[in-house]
């Protein structure tokens, strides 16, 4: 579409869904929730830009031009025909949801894992501020060597601090391939750094163009009543409202519930179309 080379994985067979990890992942992220859908669906995940093998992101994202990303990707795998399932984790959740709303003729249902969620975006520097920064400390990142020599191990600690027990699931020799890169760090720095832009964008496109599809909200709990875990699930029952759509919570889980809960979130994507349970 801008001239990236993506890195994408397609498996099984039947309908069609796509499934977007969050900031600083990578496909193989999925490899749980993927394993599960092959036997009923034909399963498309990809590297956005500056992620998991793609090539460096070359500006920041937008909810509308990650939209058309998947749209273009669709098409350019022969996949373009029945509408599919798309399935976004965190960040990503904002990117699947345009999607749906681009293109509700091609958008046969709408998951959000634990999808980020912002009322009321606002930021406090300006866009070119923040992207200029992002770019200066990807560069400085990059030159210190910090990607080779802390990479895979800052990985590894995110993926622990995001989950309620276990670590990193991923192949080491993945792990290392894409996390001593500069290109992935820069990348998240690029791709975080329009986050709250893209959080507006997406309160507007809720505005201006209806979603049509069926939805599923699916947050992750770790099951304590700590206040910042209780407050994050009143923020994802309110997004579910907000979407009308259905509501389910995974417990336990942090906030990697692919790895936490693979079972619920591919049940989430087979079953989204299904009416709510009483809950």
């Amino acid at each position: 579409m801008d001239g990236t080379t993506l890195h994408v994985e397609v498996a099984g067979r039947g309908p069609v869904c796509v499934l977007s990890a969050g900031l600083a992942l990578a496909w193989f992220d999925w490899d749980p929730v993927a394993a599960l859908l092959a036997p009923h669906r034909t399963v498309v995940r990809f590297d956005r830009p500056g992620h998991g093998l793609s090539s460096p992101a070359t500006t920041a994202a937008t909810a509308a031009g990650e939209a058309r990303r998947i749209a273009a990707l669709l098409d350019a795998l022969g996949l373009g025909g029945a509408p599919v399932t798309v399935a976004g984790h965190s960040i990503a959740g904002f990117h699947a949801e345009a999607f749906a709303r681009l293109y509700p003729e091609r958008t046969a249902a709408l998951v959000l894992v634990d999808s980020s969620v912002e009322e009321e975006p606002r930021a406090l520097l300006p866009a070119p501020v923040r992207t200029a920064f992002a770019r200066l400390l990807g560069r400085a990142v990059t030159a210190a060597g910090l990607p080779a020599a802390l990479g895979p191990a800052a990985r590894r600690a995110a993926v622990r601090g995001s989950r309620v027990t276990g670590g990193d699931p991923a192949p080491r020799d993945l792990v290392r391939r894409c996390y001593r890169t500069g290109r992935v760090w820069r990348g998240a720095l690029l791709e975080n750094s329009g986050y709250l832009d893209t959080a507006a964008e997406l309160l507007e496109l809720r505005r201006t163009h209806p979603l049509a599809a069926p939805a599923t909200v699916l947050a992750g709990y770790d099951g304590s009543a700590s206040g910042a875990a209780l407050h994050w699930l009143g923020r994802q029952a309110g997004l579910a409202d907000r979407l009308a759509a259905r509501f389910e919570v995974a417990e336990p889980s942090g906030h990697l519930v692919m790895a936490d809960r693979p079972g619920q979130v591919a049940r989430a994507v087979l079953d989204t179309a299904r009416p709510a349970p009483d809950a």
